[in-house]
């Protein structure tokens, strides 16, 4: 199951509103540490199924979220839990670092 692409049209429903935790991973097209990051997103969608959601917001099309929330650098990794980030990392990881971000907002 791939990650959820998040747009501005349904960033308040999906990640502000959601009931369930939510990673998003803010990046873009043309970031090669971004392309090397998606399977390991969307592994990590797989895996929390039921329990949270993986989302990928692309910077370029959605500025004006990233701005808000600081993104300075992609891929820039955001848990949201209740409408509010929890915890943050920038640059690529090993998914288990991924993992233990979301889990921490369970």
């Amino acid at each position: 199951m791939a990650a959820l692409h998040v747009t501005k049209d349904n960033f308040q429903s999906e990640i502000l509103n959601s009931n369930v935790p939510v990673l998003v991973d803010f990046s873009a097209s043309w970031c090669g540490p971004c392309r090397h990051m998606a399977p390991v997103v969307d592994e990590l969608s797989e895996e929390m199924a039921g329990k949270a959601k993986v989302a990928k917001l692309d910077v370029d099309e959605c500025n004006d979220i990233a701005r808000k929330y600081g993104v300075m650098s992609v891929p820039t990794f955001m848990v949201f839990k209740n409408g509010e980030v929890v915890a943050k990392n920038m640059g690529a990881m090993p998914k288990q670092r991924l993992s233990t971000m979301l889990d921490k907002a369970l």
